[in-house]
């Protein structure tokens, strides 16, 4: 009876060591409030997992929930004007990733405007970024949800492929995907993009702090967008910290944006449509993790015993 007691406290210890010292990850809610399709795509750091979905179709007025895990680090971004086949083969106007819907461990090929995130472990906080150093394609907001102490919003939400330098602009169709609109701006490069000098990309000699300042070309993005990243060492204004369950990252966030061709804005969405993926959580389901499903097993055998 002894050794059945002690079992029992030693399973007890274990399912309460992991229903509170265990640390879930953050969920990431995409929302497309552009009044066309977006592609948004995903990229894991080196050091982490891939996300439950490397890149996927979005409707207007779609969202989709992503879980992560902690410690997760990587990239979220939208790619637009995109045509795929049955297969999932194709290509995109921007925000490219080999021309595959699933990005599937390939970046956004510039310009794309990026969010960065690196999720804390325990107790330690997330750091997070809208960057558009590699440069800009749609205004994008990344706003924490369920947060534990005083975090940020940040992002860009003015659009500056309106007010984008000649020299900058990427000009296609409309953006939209259905191939009817021509000679638009649909993305604003980077200096270092479209120029290749060590100035502009923060190399050579200027790959320090000291040596690499805000250039001409950088500060007009930061002056549209103060909270982003312009430029290679904007750490200063534009790294933000939390602690949060949710990150609620809008494409588009001002209703009734405009088409990039010009054409009349949409009415303001009312309602948003949440898209299922594999791996979506909901407010009324939980992931375990495995640890956690391994100790609830064991002691629900033992209870049947």
């Amino acid at each position: 009876m002894l050794a059945i007691a002690s079992w029992k406290k030693f399973l007890i210890s274990l399912l309460f060591c992991a229903l509170f010292s265990h640390s879930f990850g953050s969920t990431f809610t995409i929302t497309n409030n552009c009044p066309y399709t977006i592609w948004p795509g995903t990229l894991s750091g080196s050091s982490s997992p891939k996300l439950s979905t490397t890149g996927f179709q979005l409707n207007a007025g779609q969202s989709v929930r992503i879980p992560s895990v902690p410690g997760w680090s990587g990239r979220i971004w939208a790619r637009t004007g995109c045509t795929f086949d049955a297969s999932g083969v194709g290509s995109c106007q921007t925000g490219d990733c080999g021309g595959k819907l699933e990005c599937d461990g390939l970046g956004a090929t510039p310009p794309a405007s990026l969010f960065e995130i690196t999720l804390g472990v325990g107790e330690a906080k997330d750091f997070y970024d809208v960057s558009i150093v590699d440069g800009y394609n749609l205004p994008m907001v990344a706003a924490p949800q369920g947060v534990h102490g005083g975090c940020n919003v940040t992002g860009c939400v003015s659009n500056l492929n309106m007010g984008c330098p000649k020299e900058l602009q990427v000009v296609g169709g409309d953006g939209d995907g259905d191939g009817d609109g021509e000679g638009n701006v649909v993305a604003c490069k980077s200096a270092c993009e479209a120029f290749g000098l060590d100035q502009y990309c923060c190399a050579g000699e200027f790959a320090n702090p000291t040596t690499c300042r805000p250039s001409f070309y950088s500060s007009i993005f930061k002056r549209a967008c103060p909270r982003a990243y312009s430029y290679a060492y904007d750490d200063g204004t534009s790294t933000f910290t939390c602690k949060a369950d949710d990150y609620a990252i809008s494409f588009c966030p001002m209703n009734g944006v405009r088409k990039p061709n010009g054409g009349e804005t949409t009415p303001p969405i009312e309602e948003s449509k949440m898209e299922k993926f594999p791996g979506r959580v909901s407010s009324s389901s939980i992931l375990l993790p495995f640890p956690m499903l391994i100790v609830l097993l064991l002691f629900s055998t033992y209870l049947q015993t």
